[in-house]
């Protein structure tokens, strides 16, 4: 997401799931939803705000598999791996909009980086789901 026409970044997100891990706001898409809107459902559930406008839309599903040894601990075992479309959406809120004290806090931290530092902080194996232009 990009929170500034003149500063390309992208919102990165500390997870609670495990100590210095940096994420974006994903989730799952419930029935009868399209992956626009899950997108914006998410940020909502996920930073207390959808305020944003959808840029740009990856025509393509990115997919990437745990490494062996975490796919027990991350998701209580039950997924493999994860397929994502992913959205440049414009922030057209502020700063102050961001909420993570929500109904049930996935993330206890945030901050504006920009693109060029994604690829370092999600880690390797999900390195492989960022679109190209992302990596």
């Amino acid at each position: 997401m990009a929170d500034q026409p003149r500063r390309p970044s992208l919102r990165g997100k500390s997870a609670s799931i495990r100590a210095g891990a940096w994420q974006m706001p994903q989730g799952g898409i419930d029935k009868g939803e399209t992956p626009y809107q899950a997108c914006l459902r998410e940020m909502a559930e996920e930073i207390g705000t959808a305020k944003a406008e959808k840029l740009a839309e990856s025509a393509a599903w990115h997919a990437y598999d745990l490494p062996a040894e975490t796919r027990h601990d991350l998701w209580g075992g039950r997924y493999k791996g994860q397929a994502q479309k992913w959205f440049l959406l414009r922030f057209t809120g502020a700063d102050s909009d961001i909420d993570l004290n929500t109904h049930m806090p996935e993330f206890d931290e945030w901050k504006w980086i920009e693109a060029a530092e994604l690829p370092r902080l999600r880690g390797r194996f999900q390195a492989a789901a960022l679109p190209g232009a992302a990596r």
